[in-house]
């Protein structure tokens, strides 16, 4: 076997949520072109057909799952359809999430909820309901953020919190399912990549953060997509616990 077939997800079946938009777009796109069927999640079940076509187009199944990940019962069944569907779940994306910029002193306790409920309780859910179900051998991925490091000027103090919880979340699942379930748990951080997310921020704030940019440049999507095709594939089998920082440099500055 040659070393780029390590990186091959052939017949594997992915899960992505928050798959109608922005980064979830690319993953769901990197992980056909890998190889895999790709279940494709999200509350707007009507822009999840975009998605579904780009995975056909690599010559891969998609499957779209209405799914609000707040909702246990909703999870549940995401992972229902794909296993009535697909006999299986390989690999969990856990992408779906949202971030606010409220002033502490203003944020509403519903808002911080929001998105603690999204970006941390609904990872949980997801990662729960598959792991009752993976095989070993199979492997989630958290996508954290550099704000649960570091901090970026907005205040985001609710994101910020839900992202360092999330990469405690990933150790402890890793260390709960490495050895008894063989399941591999990882994060990834990424730093700025445009997205539908960061298409909210004031005019210029992108521009403003480019000093602690390393590399000079905001990410490319199919960058991050590469990252969890290799976290997820056989090329990262000895890596569980982890939380891979993609930032081109930001975390070092």
């Amino acid at each position: 076997m040659s070393i780029l077939d390590w990186f091959q997800l052939n017949d594997r079946v992915v899960i992505v949520t928050g798959a109608s938009s922005g980064l979830g777009v690319a993953f769901a796109r990197g992980f056909a072109e890998a190889g895999a069927d790709v279940v494709l999640a999200a509350r707007r079940r009507s822009k999840l057909d975009d998605t579904a076509a780009l995975v056909t187009a690599a010559g891969r199944r998609a499957l779209c799952v209405e799914t609000d990940v707040v909702n246990p019962e909703q999870v549940q069944a995401m992972v229902d359809s794909a296993m009535a569907e697909f006999g299986r779940v390989d690999v969990l994306i856990n992408n779906a999430g949202i971030g606010t910029a409220v002033p502490a002193t203003r944020e509403t306790p519903d808002q911080f909820r929001d998105v603690v409920n999204i970006n941390l309780n609904g990872s949980y859910w997801a990662a729960q309901a598959c792991g009752r179900v993976m095989a070993p051998g199979s492997s989630i991925i958290n996508i954290g953020s550099i704000l649960g490091i570091t901090t970026a000027g907005l205040p985001q103090a609710a994101y910020a919190a839900s992202k360092a919880a999330t990469m405690g979340l990933t150790r402890d699942l890793a260390q709960q399912w490495g050895s008894r379930k063989g399941i591999r748990v990882n994060a990834i951080a990424p730093g700025f990549f445009k997205s539908e997310m960061t298409d909210q921020y004031v005019p210029g704030y992108l521009e403003s953060m480019s000093d602690r940019m390393v590399l000079g440049r905001t990410g490319d999507p199919e960058e991050l997509a590469a990252t969890a095709v290799w976290l997820a594939s056989p090329a990262g089998g000895y890596v569980t616990g982890q939380t891979i920082v993609v930032d081109g440099g930001v975390t070092i500055t």
